[in-house]
């Protein structure tokens, strides 16, 4: 059993997938920063000094404390339930990121790759009445026409 797990294990498909969730989780990163950081606070800015990461609604008081909250943070120490459709854009700017760098990435990957070859042709057309017929035809099944002789 264990002989099996280690074949398993040192297969290069496992490895692969192994390499690719480790950089995946650094990418995941890189890309939260970007639109945390880089893209949300400039569209913030143009959408008149909004912060994404605290548009929210209050769906019901909290407990502890009554509103208005002035933070998501504030809202959940006062033990209120909140709708956080700032940090949805956030996440769906994110994604819509991560989707079209796996994209361009495929994209690129398919270009480098082997072409693929186009299948030899099996059908050839018939000069006299333009009907597909096989390669190997000596009379067309269509006009009748005597094809032996002609390419």
């Amino acid at each position: 059993m264990l002989k099996g797990f280690r074949e398993f294990i040192v297969r290069g498909n496992v490895i692969d997938l192994a390499v690719a969730v480790i950089i995946g989780a650094a990418f995941t990163k890189v890309v939260n920063s970007l639109v945390d950081d880089i893209i949300m606070p400039p569209i913030g800015l143009l959408l008149g000094n909004v912060d994404f990461t605290n548009l929210f609604v209050v769906l019901k008081q909290g407990a502890k404390a009554a509103g208005p909250y002035a933070t998501i943070g504030d809202a959940k120490a006062a033990g209120a339930v909140t709708l956080n459709y700032g940090l949805f854009i956030s996440t769906l700017v994110t994604f819509l990121i991560v989707g079209f760098v796996v994209y361009l990435m495929v994209r690129s990957i398919t270009r480098l790759g082997p072409k693929k070859a186009e299948a030899p042709a099996t059908t050839k057309v018939c000069p006299y009445c333009l009907s597909k017929i096989p390669l190997k035809a000596g009379k067309c099944a269509f006009c009748g026409s005597d094809l032996t002789g002609r390419t």
